[in-house]
């Protein structure tokens, strides 16, 4: 256990999710749910059952470093890596790796978003298990597949070959696809979702670095020896603005040939939109889902509406729609059109200059 370590990827804006999700407080570190729990501190709490709390490592924007010390104060400042910009997972991950290559040169890692959610527990904790398991003996890249309910086009897709374990080679990563190929990944079986959550022993992501994104290996590994340092983040500062902007998907995942998915079913959302918030909430008999306010519903059906708490909304003859509610902003957008939001996020930003991000 003590060579088990997890990266928290806590750097994203959750744009999708505006106007609640904003940039100077993104999805990640909202209570969608009122548990008084934010997502993050839920992902903290799921890891912490099966990690050392010293091995945990969060990587965030630095903008986002008071909201998470805050948010977890029993993490210290050197498990809390800072980028100075925005450059995709690839470079986030890099970091973390030779972080903890500075550390030991004998870990197996757990890589996760810090803001999806997780129904069942003790099912993903013990899926868990056995893909650190699998990746302390193999060296193979591992990803965690989730079985498909439904054709769904905001996810990516995973192709498996054929077996009998539930751990299986992939065949082929597929981006976002339209509906028709939705529908044809769904009923063929052979298909998963792409969780976003990686599992690989030390050695193994480092050499994947090494051979696919070499550029990036060596900037982090020329910087190790300022690495629990004063003079990290200097060193950091200076080189992550240079790392190309791109996923650990494109710029390994879909390259490698040492790739396997662990399949899975344990109740897994990545609360990426709006519309995958209300496939998974709580609806009234009109198939309405309320969040945290007051609602009177009026010939009105499957809606999701969300505002702040204590206020009314009262929608009259409304299907469909997403009304959200938040400081100073007020949405209302068709479900179906739920993609175009980051859309919206841009054109208010340049109009109005940043005021409502």
């Amino acid at each position: 256990m003590e060579q088990n370590y997890c990266i928290i990827m806590a750097g994203g804006i959750g744009s999708r999710f505006w106007p609640f999700s904003r940039k100077n407080r993104p999805k990640q570190f909202l209570d969608f749910f009122g548990t008084g729990r934010s997502l993050l501190q839920l992902t903290y709490d799921r890891f912490r059952k099966i990690i050392p709390a010293e091995n945990i490592l969060i990587v965030s924007n630095e903008l986002y470093r008071d909201l998470i010390l805050e948010q977890l104060p029993e993490i210290n400042d050197n498990q809390l890596l800072l980028e100075p910009v925005r450059r995709n997972t690839a470079p986030c991950i890099a970091y973390a790796i030779y972080k903890i290559k500075s550390i030991t040169e004998n870990a197996n890692i757990i890589v996760s978003p810090s803001d999806h959610l997780i129904l069942k527990e003790s099912e993903f904790l013990e899926t868990i298990r056995q893909g650190l398991e699998f990746v302390s003996k193999n060296d193979n890249l591992l990803t965690l597949g989730i079985k498909p309910s439904r054709p769904e086009t905001g996810y990516g897709y995973i192709q498996i070959e054929f077996g009998e374990s539930n751990l299986r080679k992939v065949k082929t990563f597929t981006e976002k696809p339209n509906a028709e190929l939705a529908k044809l990944f769904f009923e063929s079986g052979e298909f998963f979702w792409n969780s976003g959550i990686f599992l690989w022993n030390l050695k193994t992501i480092l050499a994947a670095f090494d051979f696919h994104l070499s550029e990036i290996s060596q900037k982090f590994k020329q910087g190790l020896k300022y690495f629990n340092s004063t003079e990290e983040k200097k060193y950091i500062a200076d080189i992550f603005h240079t790392c190309p902007n791109i996923s650990i998907d494109y710029g390994i995942l879909e390259k490698a040939s040492n790739v396997f998915v662990l399949c899975s079913d344990f109740g897994w959302s990545d609360l990426g939109t709006w519309g995958s918030l209300y496939d998974i909430s709580p609806k009234d008999e009109k198939e309405n889902v309320t969040l945290k306010c007051k609602t009177l519903y009026y010939d009105s059906h499957r809606n999701i509406v969300a505002l702040p708490s204590g206020k009314l909304a009262v929608i009259q003859q409304l299907n469909d729609y997403i009304v959200a509610d938040s400081d100073n902003v007020l949405l209302i957008c068709k479900r179906e059109d739920e993609q175009q939001i980051r859309q919206f996020v841009k054109d208010a930003s340049i109009l109005y200059d940043g005021e409502f991000d």
